[in-house]
């Protein structure tokens, strides 16, 4: 069996998909498989050389995305059919995207707590943002970054939670005009392309607050080397069952 960790990668900057690479050498160091690659759809290598530079008869793809939205139902799917039909017979598994694994919200928590307890504040005297993509065209990725923001709301004493898009409404800047107080953003962003290390932080910074702080994206995140682990040893346990 192989591993496969596809993203959306950045070809403008090959220094943005080191986040990934990171990931990848961890995932191989713990031998969560005997053949760990990366797949991008936009930057090197692509999904399609990847695919077809593995061994193993078996290939288990983990989505490093926030949502099951075009991407993950019809790009992602469309690409590996593309692969296959030019390389010899193989099985595909493609498992849920990491924004939908429940093991991804105590890592957010984390993240935000620690976040607030560095620049001395109590959750409760902190507002959280989540900075999501959001389309105009799928609603799937704001639906995520809903769901996520329930689950945050529901196990925090944060004085708010609220969701932000970067390509529908509600914007960061009309998110942050309704609070006072602190604000911590964290990207829901898999990557650290141009949105995530790019796009974020510029916006929070376009706020002018100097009480708002950015927290990083999920790529940034301690612990997601266990969740992709977790996730695809169950997959190979259900198998074997």
């Amino acid at each position: 069996m192989a591993l496969l960790l596809v993203a959306h990668g950045e070809r403008s900057n090959g220094g943005a998909n080191a986040g990934v690479v990171q990931l990848a050498a961890t995932l191989r160091g713990r031998a969560i498989a005997p053949e760990v690659a990366i797949g991008f759809i936009k930057g090197t290598p692509t999904i399609t050389e990847s695919v077809r530079a593995l061994h193993a008869d078996e290939i288990v793809v983990y989505p490093l995305f926030l949502s099951d939205g075009y991407f993950t139902r019809a790009r992602l799917p469309e690409i590996l059919s593309e692969a296959m039909r030019a390389d010899r017979p193989r099985a595909i598994r493609m498992l849920p995207p990491l924004g939908l694994d429940p093991a991804l919200v105590p890592l957010l928590i984390d993240k935000l707590v620690g976040t607030a307890q560095s620049r001395g504040l109590a959750p409760g005297e902190a507002s959280v943002i989540l900075l999501a993509h959001g389309s105009s065209k799928d609603p799937a990725s704001r639906i995520a970054a809903e769901r996520i923001a329930d689950n945050v709301r529901r196990r925090t004493s944060f004085r708010a939670v609220q969701v932000a898009l970067l390509e529908e409404a509600p914007s960061l800047q009309e998110a942050a005009s309704d609070l006072s107080g602190p604000i911590i953003i964290l990207g829901l962003l898999a990557g650290e392309g141009m949105h995530g290390a790019g796009d974020a932080p510029r916006l929070v910074e376009e706020l002018g607050r100097s009480d708002a702080v950015f927290a990083g994206t999920l790529a940034t995140l301690d612990g997601i080397a266990d969740v992709v682990a977790a996730a695809v040893a169950r997959a190979i346990q259900r198998q074997s069952l």
